[in-house]
């Protein structure tokens, strides 16, 4: 019963997936998102108790990916002079998709009315801050992971997009900032 209970989440996450794609964050709703999954408005309810929890439940399975692919990029960068740094500069060198983009503009529309969601995003970034903090050259860390969410913010938000070479220059440019940056 477990795995079936997994499969029936995972379905009905990947449906609000669907839902925010097409309708946006203010589309999503438990109707919406138990019509596309084809299943009853109780089933989704048992799951997410309202739009709101859904919601993060969604943003949660997607930061969760991003957190676990960073993760793996800080251990494949582990012989670079700063391995949290570069391994969230590796992480970032993947193509935004839809999906990555329709969830960052649900979490800006979301963020200011769901607390758990800001509470969310707040550690998150202060794992990334403590992580910059305790490495070599925390000041030259810290500016290069600020350029960094700068960069990745226009890109998920959608305010820029830059062709691909160009962001491997930009993202290389971050690494030189961290590399020449003076240490104080």
């Amino acid at each position: 019963m477990g795995r079936i209970r997994k499969i029936m989440k995972d379905d009905i996450l990947d449906a609000a997936e669907r839902v925010v794609i097409k309708l946006g964050a203010a589309g999503l709703s438990i109707d919406a998102v138990a019509q596309e999954a084809g299943v009853s408005k109780s089933t989704v309810v048992y799951d997410h108790k309202s739009k709101g929890a859904l919601l993060c439940a969604l943003i949660d399975r997607r930061l969760s990916a991003e957190q676990e692919r960073q993760e793996q990029a800080i251990l494949q960068s582990k012989d670079t002079p700063h391995p949290e740094l570069f391994g969230r500069l590796k992480a970032a060198e993947r193509e935004i998709d839809d999906v990555d983009r329709a969830v960052a503009l649900a979490i800006g529309a979301s963020v200011s009315r769901e607390e758990a969601l800001h509470r969310q995003m707040r550690e998150w970034t202060t794992t990334d801050l403590e992580a910059m903090a305790a490495g070599p050259k925390p000041q030259a860390a810290l500016l290069a992971y600020l350029a960094l969410a700068g960069f990745q913010c226009n890109m998920f938000f959608g305010f820029h997009q830059w062709e691909p070479e160009e962001q491997a220059r930009i993202l290389d440019s971050i690494r030189t900032l961290y590399a020449t940056y003076p240490e104080t």
